[in-house]
């Protein structure tokens, strides 16, 4: 399926001055992982989990992920091949992903989230030929839901399983039986590498195609950004995403970093593993930092852990800024996608008016422009919508017509409105599809969710369109407060808009109090699914 893939051209200008500045170079991802893996033989490789615990250094790892490699090699696996897993942060999940990256086959991570419609759509999209799963983690029966869709699946014709109960499938301890190769596979570095599938914004994921050239970029060019974060890090994002999977299995071998998972977000068994093993936590989408930071257990111990911390996956509310920093904690905010893994960024030393209040300035090798709805360039300070192009941007969608719809003359339309301030650092400050448009005039959701989190209480918000039969739409607050708080009502809301001076129109006129949010793997709040609760509700 890989050869059938319709990737986009780059320009040739911008290939050879790529190449030229060194952000290109013709290391494979299994290339740059092994050299990290074997340079640093004695770190730490650590899974916490309830069911899989596992603890072991960078060169039981290799070890292993060779092996894998040789067996999946004497199957047939090789340059081209396309080898998924879903499985959740687990010593199988790493040693798969590294294996299959040795072979230079494309490794497709799936979130163990997922269920049998997007696993179906996932295998068969992808044209996955070798499988690697579990019977079953929390509520997930992996192998039933494969059991539903095998007769859909034309490319599948290996899977293995982790655990005694395989259904029928192969055990995974074959692949750890395998003859070790002896050094990754060298394969053009222009050739897909990873397929990472997007979640929770259309009705099915969009297959992201990354190149050896591409991915390799992104780590070097994060691995320079974060320099001045000195600890390991407690990644509990699923490394079948790719928040998760660049924090725990790229970035860490290259830096030359101890690798510490978990493989459930538990805030009180993370605050204590910090204390354990000198981590720290709470970097990636705000909930992450939010959840630790409003838990009983939280000490000014796990303070010293949480010097610097970065933020992104999503627009970050000031709010969330401004109490770390009111806390001691260093925040840096980032902005990028999987697409586009790392568009902008800032480093610790920056004043603190670009840390708290932007999501920084174009990275190496990356160029941004902002356009209104007609493509045309805005002026210094007008919002517009982010395009962006670089080194690390993707080679295209699974989908080819995504990919054309995505592009315009190299361009990649990212979807979100921002703001560059006069020093070319970028603002955040809205989805496109985020934008409520009530009675024509256009409003911003961020702007409201910026004020309530500054209400008593409130932990997190999010502000979606809701139909209204006079006006189109009108604006619709979800509120999850902190645990023992009594939430507002809608009049005690417009009072704190009122006071903060959000016009009137922009009010929110209707108003849910939730326990939890629907969420991507990566953290994110799920705004379509709260806005097809409001629509199934009106048509009701």
């Amino acid at each position: 399926m890989a050869a059938d893939w319709k990737l986009r051209t780059v320009d040739p200008d911008l290939v050879e001055r790529y190449i030229d500045a060194g952000w290109w170079n013709d290391d494979t991802l299994g290339q740059l992982l092994a050299r990290g893996l074997r340079t640093y033989p004695d770190l730490a490789f650590t899974f916490r989990s309830d069911v899989r615990p596992w603890s072991g250094t960078y060169a039981d790892m290799d070890l292993m992920a060779r092996r894998i490699a040789g067996e999946l090699q004497a199957q047939g696996v090789g340059p081209g091949s396309v080898v998924s897993f879903q499985l959740p942060n687990w010593m199988e999940a790493a040693a798969t992903f590294y294996a299959v990256c040795y072979l230079g086959a494309v490794i497709v991570p799936i979130v163990h989230f997922y269920g049998a419609k997007e696993l179906g759509y996932i295998l068969r999209r992808t044209g996955v030929e070798v499988f690697v799963t579990t019977r079953r983690f929390g509520h997930q029966d992996f192998l039933a839901n494969l059991a539903s869709i095998a007769g859909d699946l034309p490319d599948l014709r290996l899977v293995y399983a982790v655990g005694d109960d395989t259904d029928g499938h192969r055990p995974f301890d074959e692949l750890l039986a395998g003859t070790p190769i002896d050094d990754p596979v060298a394969v053009d570095p222009d050739s897909p590498a990873l397929v990472a599938y997007t979640s929770g914004t259309t009705s099915d994921p969009k297959g992201v195609i990354h190149t050896h050239r591409t991915i390799g970029y992104e780590i070097r060019q994060l691995s320079d950004m974060q320099s001045d974060r000195p600890l390991p890090t407690l990644v509990g994002a699923p490394v079948g995403h790719g928040i998760g999977l660049l924090s725990s299995l790229l970035l860490p071998p290259y830096r030359g970093q101890p690798i510490h998972l978990i493989d459930v977000w538990d805030p009180k068994k993370i605050l204590q593993a910090m204390l354990d093993d000198g981590l720290t936590a709470g970097s990636g989408a705000t909930y992450f930092l939010t959840s630790l930071l409003d838990h009983p257990d939280f000490t000014p111990a796990h303070l010293e852990l949480m010097q610097f911390m970065g933020l992104g996956g999503s627009a970050v509310p000031a709010a969330v800024t401004e109490r770390a920093r009111d806390l001691g904690i260093s925040i840096v905010r980032s902005f990028g996608s999987t697409e586009h893994p790392s568009i902008t960024g800032n480093t610790h030393d920056k004043p603190e008016a670009k840390k708290l209040y932007t999501d920084g300035a174009p990275l190496p090798g990356v160029e941004i422009r902002l356009v209104d709805e007609d493509g045309h360039d805005v002026p210094t300070g007008d919002a517009g919508e982010i395009l962006s192009r670089g080194p690390e941007c993707f080679a295209g969608y699974t989908v080819p017509e995504l990919t054309e719809e995505a592009f315009t003359d190299g361009w990649f339309h990212t979807g979100d409105i921002g703001v560059l301030d006069e020093d070319g650092y970028l603002a955040i400050t809205d989805r496109k599809k985020d934008i409520i448009i009530r009675g024509g005039e256009n409003i911003s959701a961020q702007e409201i969710e910026e004020i309530l989190l500054h209400l008593p209480g409130v932990a997190e918000c999010a502000v979606v369109a809701a139909p209204d039969a006079r006006l189109g739409e009108h604006a619709c607050a979800f509120l999850r407060m902190q645990d023992g708080v009594r939430a507002p009502d809608l009049a005690e809301v417009k009072t704190g808009l009122d006071a903060a001076g959000l016009a009137r129109q922009k009010w929110p006129e209707e108003l849910h109090v939730v326990e939890e949010f629907p969420r991507t793997p990566s953290g994110k709040i799920q705004k379509f699914v709260l806005r097809k609760e409001l629509r199934a509700a009106f048509d009701a």
